[in-house]
């Protein structure tokens, strides 16, 4: 099970942290991504961050602003979102997989999601 929080509303230039926590058969060594969607707009990958937490992969639309990181003995997976634009407002969903991709159907195990509100 993958449990996704820190979603809110937050201004424009501000910055949110979300963690995905990972229990049960999620919690190994795998490899977990973040995607976000928004209504009308198909799902659409952010980053992702390998299992040991070595190698890290990014969008364009968010390298630089956005870091993903990982407490493997907290089995739990972060997204720094930083310089916050109001098109990253979406709900942000984490995933699970064996390799680490950018590629939806890479990832076995997804979260319920978490909202983001950006106001301008």
């Amino acid at each position: 099970q993958l449990v996704e929080s820190g979603g809110e509303l937050v201004q424009a230039g501000g910055s949110l942290r979300l963690s995905c926590a990972a229990s049960g058969r999620t919690s190994g060594p795998y490899a977990m991504g973040w995607f976000r969607a928004t209504p009308g707009k198909e799902r659409e990958f952010v980053g992702a961050i390998g299992g040991s937490g070595d190698k890290t992969l990014y969008a364009d639309s968010v390298e630089g602003r956005f870091t993903i990181s990982r407490v493997n003995a907290k089995n739990t997976a972060y997204l720094q979102m930083n310089s916050l634009k109001p098109e990253d407002a979406a709900v942000y969903y984490c995933a699970a997989g064996p390799v680490l991709a950018r590629l939806e159907r890479s990832y076995i195990w997804w979260g319920q999601g978490t909202q983001v509100k950006v106001s301008s």
